[in-house]
This record gives C-alpha cells, sequence and structure tokens, in this order.
C-alpha cells in the first residue's frame, strides 16, 4: 500500500514556555468552573454557535482517521418531545426495574429522577452517534476502528467548545437509546452514544453541592 501524501504541519502560534503555562492555566481553570446543569433557559441559541461548537469536535483524532462520529442537533420543538416521551419512557424503567439499590443511592446525592423536563426547554439537543460498520456501493461491510474511543474524544471536545462558547451542558444517556435512530433518522449502523443538551441556565438556577477530585488523586508523574 502507497504512503499516505503529507502537507506541511499547519501554522502555531509560538509561545514562550511562561506564556503556554499560562495559556495552559486559563483554560483549566475555565473548565474547572464547568457543571453539568439540568435547569435550561428557553432562551434561543444561533445555529452558528453550535455549528462551530461541532466543527470543533470534528477535529478530534479518530482510528485510521475514519471519523466515526455523526452528530444531529436537533432545535425543533416536536422532536424535541418525542426525544423527551422516548428518553423519559426508558428512564422509568430504569428508575423502577433495571436499577441496583446501590445504583440508586449513589444518584440520591444528584436529586435525580425519570422526569427530564430539560429536553424540552433547552434549545438544543444534540444526538452523538458512533459508526460500527459502513457498507459499500456493493453491500460490502467495512469495520470502524476505535468508534467508542474515537466518538467519546470528540464529545469531550464538543463539551469544551460548548463551555467555552459560554453554554452549559448535560450528558444525558437513557439505556437503550435505540428510539434516537428512528425519532431522527439514522440508519441501524450507527450506534447512539448519548444525548448532549445544551443551552443557556436557567436563572437561579442550582446545581448539587460536589466536589471534584484534586490533581494529586488521579495523575501521577514518573
Amino acid at each position: 500500500m502507497p504512503a499516505a501524501a503529507t502537507i506541511p504541519l499547519p501554522q502555531r502560534v509560538m509561545l514562550t514556555d511562561d506564556e503556554r503555562i499560562a495559556h495552559a492555566k486559563r483554560f483549566a481553570d475555565e473548565l474547572a468552573r464547568r457543571r453539568t446543569v439540568r435547569e435550561y433557559a428557553s432562551t434561543p441559541v444561533p445555529r452558528e454557535l453550535i455549528e462551530h461548537c461541532l466543527r470543533a469536535a470534528g477535529s478530534a483524532p479518530s482510528g485510521a482517521n475514519q471519523q466515526p462520529w455523526r452528530f444531529v442537533a436537533v432545535s425543533d420543538a416536536a422532536i424535541k418531545h418525542r426525544i423527551r416521551e422516548a428518553a423519559e419512557a426508558e428512564e422509568r424503567e430504569f428508575y423502577t426495574h433495571r436499577a441496583t439499590p446501590e445504583w440508586l443511592e449513589a444518584l440520591a446525592v444528584l436529586g435525580t429522577d425519570a422526569e427530564k423536563p430539560f429536553l424540552d426547554i433547552a434549545p438544543w439537543l444534540i444526538a452523538i452517534f458512533y459508526k460500527r460498520f459502513t457498507t459499500d456501493a456493493e453491500g460490502n461491510k467495512h469495520k470502524r476502528y476505535y468508534p467508542h474511543e474515537s466518538v467519546g474524544i470528540a464529545t469531550g471536545l464538543l463539551i469544551a467548545a460548548l463551555h467555552r462558547a459560554g453554554l452549559a451542558t448535560l450528558t444525558h444517556t437513557p439505556s437503550p437509546m435505540g428510539f434516537l435512530n428512528e425519532i431522527v433518522g439514522r440508519p441501524r449502523n450507527e450506534m447512539p452514544y448519548l444525548l448532549l443538551v445544551t443551552g443557556h441556565p436557567a436563572h437561579a438556577c442550582r446545581v448539587p453541592d460536589i466536589q471534584r477530585l484534586p490533581l494529586e488523586d488521579y495523575a501521577s508523574f514518573i
């Protein structure tokens, strides 16, 4: 197989080490203010803003550069409501039958339940899918490599981009999520990864009083 063509590395901003450290600290401090939000205002958010954040997500690295992510940004009120109805049906099953007592105890500190009004209220729901395989013109299947990892990285970039743009987010994962394929019209070779809720927080929004682990608890240097 011939080697892939190459191009020069795109030009980067030249910084001193002190400037790099300052940039890194500002970014870390900004993301430290990110919180998962469950109370949203219905204030509209321009589509262009969402497009730029999705462009940031699409810059993520992926296995064999196959870019297996697919994003469906939903602002249509009727479709959002269909998503809410289907998600709440799965959530009711989860809270009443599927979840173990230990799981419910872990969730209790967050105050969550099967009711998800934010799915109607938030201006945008972004359904995120990963491709398991593609099919060529002859009907042959071609595997996607590391789709979970690739889409996870892209989703992280998307959350950071939305936060940087001044929006709040919520990662919502009703299980199973097969209803998303039908509602937003995606083929069965695309698997739902998660539903990302985004918009402006509601006035006087409150979030659980929880703390993040300090750096020394989750990172080591050798």
